[in-house]
């Protein structure tokens, strides 16, 4: 069974699935839509000879297509709410980007509307499938009940986009939101409980400060401390900054229990696994999956991310990464970005709440 793919949006996320699916044997990409003309090149520079798909400015001339089983949404963040309203009216699976949304509300939407839609909703949080990262995963039951979870990226600034729509708060959701979610869906993997507080410090220190569009200066964070708290007592800590390009490694991870330690880096190789008694440790060789066959941006993540949709597609499964999984990682970016406006910690109940009954 072929799994023929639609993808709407075909900016740099865009041409990343593209690339990615180019390196399968058993899918079609059928056609991609952009509003832009430039993207649009882009997809089928890197459709090349594998692919040779209809092209449409209007994403909503796939929505009907009898010749596409999936769609990939990997438009604007601020584009996805609706997008999806109108997906939800057609029984395509969809794998949808990362941020979720833009907001708590539409991510509590999104979430409610594919409990009852026909095909699978998988959210596009594909750092689970990078290497070191799954390690990581697979080895916390030697580490005894779960305490803290510190995730710490130093990296180079926003990249820049089509329109450079990423440069504001109101079209990508704010930093933690953006670019963060991942971290906070780790988070909620590795550490018991539910997260039930969140307190952060940020601010925009260095990047995009001297950048004007249509006489405004870009408003996204450039880095932040943001702690979450978990109602089983563990609690999560993320040290972000952007204006750090010369950093050994992009991220670092450390996962802390009550008899032992897990570290790993991204990129890695290793995972290091110590344990209190005797004060011993011994580092565990990473190798990638065999399944890849494109690394691409994210370490080889995003060509896994594909193969488990196609698999759960082809098998009836549900989807590995739930709506709810989004729509929770989107909560805690949200919630730490309200907590650096106001200065106070945020209850994330309160704020799903609030939220809900809009």
């Amino acid at each position: 069974m072929t799994i023929r793919y639609g993808i709407i949006g075909t900016g740099m996320m865009g041409c990343e699935h593209i690339r990615n699916l180019a390196a399968m044997d058993d899918v079609e990409i059928t056609a991609v839509a952009d509003p832009n003309e430039e993207p649009r090149g882009w997809a089928l520079k890197y459709c090349a000879d594998r692919f040779t798909p209809r092209v449409h400015e209007d994403y909503r001339e796939l929505l009907d297509a009898d010749d596409i089983d999936a769609l990939v949404v990997a438009s604007p963040n601020y584009t996805h709410i609706d997008l999806m309203r109108d997906i939800f009216t057609t029984d395509k699976h969809v794998l949808l980007e990362k941020p979720m949304s833009t907001t708590v509300a539409d991510a509590i939407e999104i979430d409610n509307a594919a409990k009852t839609h026909k095909g699978i909703v998988w959210v596009g949080l594909e750092y689970r499938y990078i290497a070191t990262i799954n390690a990581l995963m697979h080895h916390l039951p030697e580490v005894g009940e779960i305490k803290m979870c510190a995730i710490r990226e130093h990296r180079f600034p926003f990249l820049k986009k089509v329109g450079d729509w990423n440069r504001f708060n109101r079209n990508t959701g704010g930093t933690l939101v953006e670019k963060c979610c991942h971290f906070f869906d780790l988070m909620n993997q590795v550490v018991p409980g539910k997260p039930t507080r969140v307190m952060a410090s940020g601010a925009q220190s260095v990047n995009h400060l001297d950048e004007i569009y249509n006489g405004e200066v870009p408003d996204i964070l450039d880095n932040a401390y943001v702690i979450v708290e978990y109602d089983s007592g563990a609690r999560a800590m993320l040290d972000l900054c952007m204006f750090a390009e010369g950093s050994q490694h992009e991220q670092n991870i450390a996962v802390t229990g009550d008899i032992g330690k897990l570290g790993t880096t991204v990129p890695g190789d290793e995972l290091y696994l110590s344990q209190r008694e005797g004060k011993i440790g011994k580092s565990i060789p990473i190798t990638t999956d065999a399944r890849v066959k494109h690394a691409g941006f994210h370490h080889g993540s995003s060509f896994l991310e594909h193969r488990e949709f196609i698999d759960a597609i082809r098998q009836g499964k549900p989807p590995a990464v739930t709506t709810h999984d989004g729509l929770m990682s989107v909560l805690i970016g949200f919630a730490g970005q309200q907590s650096i406006e106001t200065g106070q910690a945020v209850d994330v109940n309160e704020l799903l709440q609030q939220h809900t009954n809009k």
